[in-house]
């Protein structure tokens, strides 16, 4: 049986498929069907050599999800300190809107942190090969390796969209990679997990496209 869909044009569910996090609706449970249908929209994505090197683990039992939010939440608490975060980015832009919308995101990125467990559902997608083991693999190697799994799990964020399922990309959780394949039993030295995707329906389908700076900041043509 296929799940009904949001009417979106293609343009409105490239532009308004967030990473949503304080709209996930925790109490509504994810039918198994609805996550093989948007799976089976996810493995039509290209890859390297259409070698296919990719594997999807969703995870659903509640003892597992609850050490997997401890350990996402343990690394977060240690993530907020650090340049990088989201706590910090584009403070100093000088631009309003931007700074606005990251104090947004990093509100909601504290509510993952604290509530991940309570997701549903999660995906961990999983591609062959260990870049951070095999270093003669070089530049041109990882970016075959995570160009064959990438695209495959934002068709399945895309998918997920259309039928009114939040999703959010993270990657705190490969902090404890190796943990974690131990727990559900992902073959570790064979395979790279990517990400840690909480799926739930949305609290409401009223997505909006985010605020960016002006195109021309970051587009080239010719030269740079």
């Amino acid at each position: 049986m296929s799940h009904p869909q949001l009417s979106l044009s293609n343009n409105e569910l490239l532009s308004t498929t967030r990473a949503v996090r304080k709209r996930l609706d925790f109490d509504r449970p994810v039918e198994m069907d609805v996550l093989k249908e948007c799976l089976t929209s996810a493995v039509q994505a290209p890859t390297g050599s259409n070698a296919q090197g990719w594997q999807f683990m969703f995870v659903t039992d509640p003892a597992k999800k609850a050490r997997i939010g401890e350990l996402y939440s343990q690394v977060f608490d240690m993530y907020r300190e650090m340049p990088v975060a989201i706590h910090h980015l584009h403070k100093e832009s000088g631009d309003d809107t931007l700074v606005s919308s990251q104090e947004r995101s990093t509100s909601s990125a504290e509510y993952l942190a604290a509530n991940m467990a309570k997701a549903p559902a999660m995906l961990i997608p999983c591609v062959a090969g260990r870049t951070d083991k095999d270093l003669s693999v070089g530049l041109m190697g990882q970016a075959s390796i995570f160009g064959s799994i990438i695209p495959a799990a934002w068709s399945f964020m895309l998918a997920a969209r259309a039928r009114g399922i939040g999703t959010a990309w993270t990657t705190l959780h490969l902090a404890h990679e190796e943990e974690i394949a131990g727990l559900l039993g992902i073959p570790y030295p064979d395979f790279m997990q990517v990400a840690l995707i909480p799926i739930a329906y949305t609290k409401g389908t009223d997505f909006k496209p985010a605020y960016r700076p002006p195109l021309e900041t970051v587009m080239h043509v010719d030269s740079w």
